[in-house]
């Protein structure tokens, strides 16, 4: 691996650099990518998981960021239609609230025109007396606003973006921290450590993508020994998941009496997910960890809502996650620009492209603006591919789904239908793959909890570079809501035993 020179060596395996990845290796780049930890185990995974415009953003003037990822929610739906689908939001209302309704008005007005949407139904008005979506709150919110964004699986986006990049060529190399990196005789020199080995390799590339989020300046600061490098605002986001506060569709937007907002939102059939906060961070992103404050924050902000209080009893889990945004001198967390900065450094031989901020909606588009950068570096090759693409498992149409899911239950009629829903949201065309030739419930072997099954971890190891329980319990699945700490414990030993497969 370390005698071939790659044109491009990627740091970072969240969906920045994932993304860049399989979009420089499917223009004709040599690519190699390496992940200190599991892929999409900081940021990526830590999102409040929605493919959407960011309506609080036009609070802020970011019209070119709302535009693009208004432009991008149905271009990604159409690219991976099992993990993206559409999600219709219920702004309630009430008079003197947060913001008047004429300005409510005017953002949804903006919202629906901005740009690209062509099958996702435009923003309404609802009466909440009559409408189902006005059961679960107070009676204080008698009208709502309706409006049209997307849900994403977010951790599963990334690694799809990994696996494609792999299929077309692509090194890909999770669990590998990038211990150092030199300009040398025009190339970049890479050493790399293998984190589960502590085995050591070398790799050459003639540019280097440094798009390794929350430690984006770490890397700057370590691996190429420049100590000033303070581009980045780390702000905290941390979200609970409760027992299902309703059983709508639907999510909810929340407006705060601080400004802030909220969201609530129908999760994994049983559960709803409340978040995010903003505050800055400044301890190591691996140990964030949502507070007593944020916990506390969260569940007040959405009693003030709902008509059954939220209580930190309610809670089953939580998470956090630390967004890197590029530090544009904004005095608040939350108006920090969510906006993506791209940075290239030294023109001539062995050029480094340092990304900054960025949002799960827009990652598409700034693989295209970084693959301009690096083809005005090192030269161009290939022409923008992505818009048209599948990822892995998503190659049916647009609003296919549950045709898939019939078309799965008639091949393995053994499936219950739940189950089968859960295997087409994850894998898409691929689930048949996992299945191979089942013809009972008993071919997919042990049973782990829930319906989680060996042949759906064998999968995972052998297509998606799961190494350990939680790769499979809380990025690649979100069945660790329903294992228990044994059940979780048994898979870790039953994986532990297991040959690394994927490649």
């Amino acid at each position: 691996m370390g005698r071939e020179i790659y044109d491009i060596f990627v740091i970072g395996g969240g969906i920045n650099g994932c993304g860049i990845a399989r979009d420089a290796v499917g223009r004709g780049y040599s690519v190699a990518l390496a992940e200190m930890n599991d892929f999409a185990s900081g940021t990526s995974s830590g999102a409040t998981k929605l493919i959407h415009g960011g309506l609080r953003y036009l609070e802020h003037y970011e019209f070119r960021l709302v535009r693009e990822s208004l432009m991008e929610r149905e271009i990604l739906w159409a690219m991976a239609p099992h993990i993206i689908w559409p999600l219709r939001f219920v702004l309630p209302y009430h008079k003197g609230g947060i913001r008047p309704a004429w300005l409510i008005r005017l953002g949804l007005f903006l919202y629906d025109h901005l740009g690209g949407r062509r099958l996702l139904p435009p923003t309404s008005v609802l009466d909440m007396r009559r409408d189902p979506a006005g059961q679960p709150l107070k009676a204080l919110f008698s009208k709502a606003f309706e409006y049209s964004d997307g849900w994403v699986d977010d951790a599963r986006m990334v690694v799809l973006n990994a696996r494609d990049a792999a299929d077309k060529g692509a090194l890909i190399m999770p669990r590998t921290k990038v211990v150092s990196a030199r300009r040398e005789n025009g190339l970049w020199h890479i050493e790399t450590t293998d984190t589960l080995t502590g085995l050591n390799d070398s790799h050459q590339a003639r540019m280097l993508v440094n798009a390794a989020g929350p430690w984006v300046d770490h890397v700057i600061r370590s691996a190429f020994g420049q100590n000033e490098a303070h581009h980045v605002r780390l702000v905290q986001g941390s979200h609970i998941v409760v027992k299902k506060k309703f059983d709508d569709v639907r999510a909810y937007f929340f407006q705060n009496p601080d400004n802030r907002i909220i969201f609530a939102i129908p999760y994994e059939g049983d559960f709803t997910l409340i978040g995010t906060t903003d505050r800055d961070y400044t301890a190591d992103p691996r140990d964030v960890r949502i507070s007593e404050e944020e916990t506390v924050y969260l569940c007040n902000a959405a009693s003030e809502y709902f008509k059954e209080p939220v209580r930190p009893e309610d809670i089953v889990w939580t998470y956090s996650a630390v967004r890197p945004l590029y530090d544009d001198g904004a005095s608040k967390a939350q108006e920090a620009t969510r906006d993506y900065v791209l940075k290239l450094e030294g023109e001539g031989a062995a050029p480094l492209l340092n990304v900054f901020g960025g949002k799960l909606t827009t990652y598409r588009r700034l693989s295209e603006h970084a693959l301009e950068k690096i083809g005005a570096a090192i030269g161009v090759k290939g022409a923008p591919w992505t818009a048209k693409s599948h990822l892995p498992g998503g190659d049916f149409p647009v609003r296919g789904y549950e045709t898939q899911v019939d078309k799965l239950k008639r091949r393995y009629s053994f499936l219950a239908d739940r189950h089968a829903r859960r295997l087409v949201r994850r894998y898409g065309t691929k689930a048949e793959l996992l299945l191979g030739d089942a013809g009972g419930i008993d071919d997919l072997g042990r049973l782990f909890g829930g319906d989680l099954y060996e042949a759906e971890v064998t999968y995972l190891v052998e297509h998606e570079w799961a190494r350990h329980a939680d790769d499979v319990l809380w990025r690649r699945t979100k069945d660790g809501l329903r294992l228990s700490k044994e059940q979780a414990q048994s898979l870790e030993e039953y994986m532990a035993a297991m040959p690394a497969m994927a490649g």
